[in-house]
């Protein structure tokens, strides 16, 4: 994680950054060290990046790379205003001793890459460039199955899928996702790949509900998305429902804001 000491909407790169709808800096400090000490209290490990002055988006680390077993991705932001996050975060990840592939081809990290036990889920549409899905799978050695976004509120994947358990273990990979997000080749491959998925609401996907943290039974999620908190519930998942209002302002929260390091 990074923390927010520089956030703030100082430019508008996707529909959710308005800016004369500003930040309330000290709301969203307190608003991510919940987030934090969330983590913490359900025994997770959380490491921590030291922010870049002039990168008010850093704090979205979830973008910063994709990690899967040792391996690492590097990302390579589409608008120069977060260009130097891509660097940050590789230097943070080859000094804590993961190698990176440095990327040739735009891609947002795990923005556009979530990880389950078998296989890679990559968006493409808004952010990532399908060519960054190849590299992706030869970098981190997992194949990559491609899905198309089209609405650009939903502008990255993980603002359209929920990973709630990545399958690494007994039960199957389970998913929650909008598919209004996804174009309709897409929205069948969901359907093929997770039949008994969570079919998320429009009103809960605009409040960001999809963009979760699962250790595949704590589901950390936006308070607002009450309507999947119940479905999580019914489906044998303990969501933790936290409110990151302030960075919703800028199009992000709990897995924006959280890079995971995936064995």
């Amino acid at each position: 994680m990074c923390a927010p000491e520089h956030f703030e909407v100082s430019y508008a790169i996707n529909p959710w950054m308005d800016l004369d709808n500003p930040v309330d800096a000290d709301r969203a400090r307190v608003q991510w060290e919940i987030l934090r000490n969330t983590y913490l209290s359900l025994g997770h490990r959380v490491d921590l990046i030291d922010a870049l002055p002039g990168q008010p988006d850093m704090v979205f680390a979830a973008n910063g790379g994709l990690v899967v077993g040792g391996r690492a991705y590097g990302a390579k932001f589409r608008f120069p205003e977060r260009a130097a996050e891509g660097g940050a975060y590789a230097a943070w990840l080859t000094g804590h001793g993961l190698r990176v592939t440095e990327p040739a081809h735009v891609n947002e990290g795990e923005g556009d890459f979530l990880a389950l036990g078998t296989m890679i889920l990559a968006g493409t549409g808004f952010r990532t460039s399908l060519p960054a899905h190849i590299e992706a799978a030869e970098a981190v050695d997992r194949p990559v199955v491609s899905l198309e976004l089209v609405d650009p509120r939903f502008y990255h994947l993980d603002v359209a899928i929920a990973v709630l358990d990545d399958g690494n273990g007994e039960a199957p990979a389970d998913i929650a996702y909008y598919p209004g997000a996804f174009s309709a080749h897409s929205q069948r491959t969901l359907r093929e790949l997770f039949p008994d998925a969570i079919v998320c609401s429009e009103a809960d996907a605009r409040v960001l509900g999809l963009n979760a943290v699962s250790d595949g039974h704590h589901v950390v999620l936006p308070a607002e998305a009450t309507e999947l908190a119940t479905s999580l519930r019914g489906r044998g998942y303990s969501p933790v429902p936290v409110d990151l209002g302030e960075f919703i302002k800028s199009g992000g929260s709990v897995k924006c804001c959280t890079m995971e390091l995936h064995r």
